[in-house]
């Protein structure tokens, strides 16, 4: 009996952060309803449902410059779901999605991250997202804005990149000296 309160709690939360996304528009308040929801579906072992609400979380919490947290629920979520065997594929797209809040923050932890996810998860390093994040890493320490765009139109003409990572590219691409912030 138990267990349903909890999914019943889980829903009313999510539900309750929806309203704060799309109607109130207060972010931190929706950030503050998924991470309960998550809690309760954590508390049931509901871990699909609570990495859902995470990562509604570590998308915010990104977009909102609070890269560390956003850092620690893609890596969390990124190694709940490399060992499931129907969920494993989708690991790349959470380390990536770190990996581009370390760049933010300092390009030599972005490098460390990437090195320690494809130990982690070895398919990562052939994935198209991490060969992606080596050609931006490299172009940022030459200064390269040049390149750095090339490697953004390369991967986004095959695997189209949705407003989120643009605004997070956006910003690392925004550290190249004397680049004037646009990814076209």
């Amino acid at each position: 009996m138990n267990i349903c309160k909890f999914t019943i709690a889980a829903k009313h939360h999510i539900n309750i952060a929806e309203i704060y996304e799309s109607e109130l528009v207060d972010i931190e308040k929706a950030i503050a309803h998924y991470e309960q929801a998550a809690d309760y579906y954590k508390g049931e072992e509901s871990n699909s449902s609570a990495n859902k609400c995470l990562l509604k979380v570590g998308g915010y919490c990104a977009q909102l410059e609070q890269y560390q947290r956003a850092i620690e629920i893609y890596e969390q979520v990124g190694a709940n779901t490399m060992d499931n065997p129907l969920l494993k594929y989708s690991a790349k797209e959470y380390f990536f999605k770190a990996s581009l809040c370390h760049f933010i923050v300092d390009e030599l932890n972005a490098r460390i991250a990437v090195e320690k996810y494809e130990e982690m998860f070895p398919a990562f390093s052939d994935s198209r997202e991490c060969k992606l994040l080596k050609k931006l890493l490299d172009a940022h320490e030459e200064q390269n804005s040049e390149a750095f765009t090339e490697a953004v139109k390369e991967f986004d003409s095959i695997s189209r990149l949705d407003q989120w990572h643009t605004t997070l590219l956006l910003r690392i691409k925004k550290t190249i000296q004397g680049d004037e912030g646009d990814l076209k």
